[in-house]
């Protein structure tokens, strides 16, 4: 899913001017706290939660809906959209780690677009800076793109291996804060498909996907995700655990880590 931020006056404006111009589906995620979309007017509302009730939705005939619910931040409902929508809007948002167009006097952490109004920005290169950014992808995401393989009809089962940021091997260890992952352009990309092809190539296995995550990523978040699609459960754990094995070995994905005593390339202590 790929995400794209807009803050300041006529945020939602600028999405409805360029949700006709993106394929798939598109979701559009507004923050609803009093001000947040400065003066673009309040979220709209969503259904009565009687006491103790944390969430609540409101289905349509149509297939409309209308939700509301606490305990989600923004990482959370971008989860829950990944796996089915295409594309995130996200509306008053300044601090989000995502591509932001910035209207007015508006300031965002990662503006990429600078406009004085939404009429300004030109929706080019509002879409471009949405195609560039690197996608949100969960473990579903995959999930649901294996299931819409042309070969599933052939496949009984899907397995899947999930890395996640250890805090530390042993007990004795100093705990792990971060790790922040780079990866060598282009060829770190080119190597996964490589791997994906090549194991689709195996009898009974009928669709592969990997993904590794960039950037720095805090103790317990996942790194990195491979799901197969299989005839069988045992070609399927078993491509998986030699998917994982060659993403490790094959593809240039460096890793450096924080920990509370020191910081440190790990390929350096290899």
């Amino acid at each position: 899913m790929q995400l794209l931020g807009v803050v300041g006056p006529e945020a939602r404006t600028l999405c409805e001017r360029m949700s006709p111009h993106l394929d798939g589906r598109v979701a559009v995620v507004e923050r609803s706290a009093a001000g947040a979309r400065s003066g673009d007017g309040p979220a709209p509302d969503g259904p009565d939660r009687s006491e103790g009730v944390d969430a609540a939705y409101e289905l349509g005939d149509d297939g409309t809906w209308a939700a509301t619910g606490e305990g989600r931040d923004l990482d959370d409902v971008l989860d829950d959209l990944a796996a089915t929508f295409d594309h995130a809007l996200l509306v008053g948002f300044p601090d989000a780690d995502v591509p932001t167009i910035a209207l007015g006097d508006t300031e965002a952490e990662n503006a990429v677009v600078a406009a004085d109004a939404a009429a300004d920005v030109d929706t080019g290169d509002a879409l471009d800076a949405l195609a560039d950014a690197d996608p949100h992808v969960t473990l579903e995401t995959l999930v649901e793109r294996v299931k819409e393989s042309p070969r599933a009809d052939r496949a009984g089962a899907i397995a899947t291996f999930t890395g996640r940021v250890r805090a530390r091997d042993d007990p004795d260890d100093s705990r792990t804060l971060e790790l922040t992952f780079e990866k060598y352009e282009g060829v770190a990309d080119d190597r996964l498909r490589t791997i994906e092809s090549e194991l689709m190539e195996r009898d009974g296995v009928e669709e592969v996907a990997l993904f590794h995550r960039t950037g720095t990523l805090e103790a317990g978040e996942d790194i990195v995700f491979v799901v197969v699609l299989a005839g069988h459960r045992g070609e399927a754990f078993e491509t998986v655990s030699d998917g994982i094995n060659r993403l490790k070995d094959e593809v240039p994905i460096f890793k450096h880590e924080t920990t509370v005593e020191e910081d440190f390339w790990v390929h350096d202590r290899q």
